[in-house]
């Protein structure tokens, strides 16, 4: 069989391509070149230069997740608890992404304590991915919420502070604010100690806001620290409590009252009406949050007058049974006169510190030198910083001695024209209670011992107990400042608070400030009552009665055995004292 000629399709017109032969190598080529450079882009992008790619894609799916620290707890002497942090979630949600079922919204509102309308508000802008709904709720409620499974709304780990003494220690403990920052006393002065360090954990989320994959390496965060103080926490309620009364009775603007352990020198009360409450801080105003004993300078009147009497002793310008003449009851210093309520005659020294004489106390005085008197007030701690790591702390005013006058040096002798705050006046006292010499002062508690600066020898120091004691006692101007089982000393105090450039006719402060036992000294407690209004202003009358119940509740919890088997001699006549 012969092999026929092939067939030539291409011959058939039908088959036959119109399109020239140049062409479609053209396009192949260009779509071959179009590949290449898709394959070069490709390789650039995901090889050689990829750095903004993955900036990119981090941005918008990479994420640092902040791992919040445990903040340290604030503890007082005995390990109660001041302030401690609790887990307490924070709701928020995505608008763009959120379910908005008009059923579950509102049961949302509801779990919310918010208006359904109010919720709206913040979810109306849908073009926003974060909007916080309610920070740092219970976890109850926040299980509930989780219950309702609604898309778009998340919640996040945060912590809560809670302050179990409320109003009592607030001035001392603080407050910190919703994103758990110090605001205030402790919280704001250990911020660092307390906050600890933040960790990190980065995690990649999807569209949703979902974490589908950890990337790096986690931080894990490190808890602050517990700060252990050395306030007694039932030392201080049963302070801030009676002051609380006190102020109440005598319808005073405020008060202080400063609880020190004279052999130590640690803080175990510092209390100040009016005060506020630590979670509850919505009304708040400045005079509330004021810690009035560190921050409020004043004249401190006559509780003044024992630190010049002793050291007229320590100089031997006088003597405990010095007789001094103070009749008329007034002395002319200069062309200004100087007045006591009452013309005693002659007093002992003993009996100036016991009646609060003003002529007595200034006749010691003018026998100084203003350079000694100076540098015995700057000794005890008149015109410098307290040592105390709290915000807004004051110094006072102690003016350079080469500038006083003789009238100054005569007023200062009382306590006008020098200012201190009252935990400044408590820590002077210290002197006495420990036979001479001050000590520092602290707030953190502390099991060492603590060594005090000498200013007088133990005689005077001792001398000037047995003074103070008379002043508490019958026939002196701080009568109610005895205590039920105890022994006390102390000195009463009253000042004309300063307006403008002169003095209010009728706007006073009230002092007391004393030591007990009075043989064996273990705190001082300096109490101020500011503008007592219904009556009766003076310090041994305001002021005292609640020095005697402090130091009775503070000795007791101590475990300090009463050095008195019998009641006090409490005189119904109380003394008035010079001002």
């Amino acid at each position: 069989m012969k092999r026929g000629h092939s067939v030539q399709l291409s011959s058939s017109p039908l088959l036959a391509s119109k399109t020239p032969v140049w062409r479609s190598k053209l396009i192949v080529a260009l779509m071959a070149l179009g590949f290449t450079g898709l394959v070069g882009r490709a390789a650039h992008v995901q090889v050689i230069d990829n750095d903004f790619f993955i900036r990119q894609g981090e941005v918008r799916f990479a994420r640092t997740l902040t791992l919040p620290p445990n903040r340290g707890r604030v503890l007082d002497r005995n390990g109660v608890l001041l302030a401690s942090s609790v887990p307490a979630p924070s709701i928020w949600a995505n608008p763009e992404d959120l379910d908005r079922d008009p059923v579950k919204l509102r049961q949302l509102a509801k779990l919310l304590d918010m208006a359904p309308a109010e919720l709206d508000s913040k979810l109306k802008n849908e073009e926003k991915t974060f909007v916080w709904l309610r920070r740092q709720m219970d976890e109850s409620v926040v299980k509930e919420i989780r219950a309702l499974n609604i898309k778009g709304v998340y919640d996040i780990k945060e912590y809560k502070r809670l302050y179990p003494e409320g109003e009592a220690a607030a001035h001392i403990v603080g407050f910190t604010n919703v994103e758990d920052k110090g605001q205030e006393g402790v919280e704001l002065i250990f911020q660092k100690q307390l906050a600890g360090q933040a960790g990190s954990r980065r995690v990649i989320k999807d569209r949703l806001g979902r974490v589908v994959e950890a990337v790096g390496e986690t931080v894990h965060p490190v808890d602050g620290q517990d700060l252990q103080l050395s306030i007694d926490s039932k030392v201080q309620f049963y302070a801030y409590q009676t002051l609380r009364d006190a102020v109440a009775q005598h319808k005073a603007k405020a008060g202080s009252v400063v609880v020190l352990d004279a052999q130590t020198g640690e803080i175990l009360a510092l209390a100040n009406y009016p005060s506020y409450s630590p979670d509850k801080r919505g009304n708040l105003t400045g005079e509330q949050l004021r810690n009035r004993a560190l921050t409020d300078s004043f004249e401190p009147g006559s509780t003044m007058k024992p630190f010049t009497v002793a050291l007229a002793l320590e100089q031997g310008l006088v003597k405990p049974e010095t007789p001094i003449q103070t009749a008329p009851g007034r002395i002319t210093i200069t062309g200004s006169t100087i007045t006591d309520v009452h013309p005693y005659g002659v007093l002992t020294v003993n009996e100036v510190i016991q009646k609060s004489s003003n002529v007595g106390t200034v006749k010691m005085a003018m026998q100084l030198q203003p350079r000694e008197m100076w540098e015995m007030f700057a000794e005890l701690g008149f015109g410098q910083k307290p040592q105390l790591p709290f915000p807004g702390v004051v110094s006072g005013r102690l003016r350079p001695y080469k500038s006083w006058r003789p009238v100054e040096q005569a007023t200062m002798s009382y306590g006008y024209g020098v200012s201190s705050s009252l935990f400044q006046v408590a820590r002077a006292y210290t002197v006495f209670a420990r036979d001479g010499e001050i000590v520092p002062a602290t707030l953190m508690k502390t099991n060492q011992p603590v060594v005090g600066t000498r200013v007088f020898s133990p005689e005077h120091a001792k001398a000037m107990r047995k003074m103070l004691q008379m002043a508490s006692g019958p026939g002196g101007t701080g009568q109610k400042a005895q205590t039920m089982g105890y022994s006390v000393g102390g000195k009463s105090g009253t000042a004309r608070k300063q307006e403008g450039k002169g003095y209010a006719s009728k706007k006073y402060r009230g002092f007391f400030v004393g030591i007990a036992p009075i043989d064996q000294p273990r705190i001082v407690v300096a109490v101020m009552i500011d503008e007592p209004s219904n009556g009766v202003y003076y310090g041994g009358a305001v002021a005292a009665p609640v020095f005697s119940q402090t130091v009775q509740q503070t000795l007791r919890l101590m475990g300090v055995q009463p050095d008195m088997a019998v009641k006090p001699q409490i005189v119904a006549k109380a003394v008035e004292e010079s001002f």
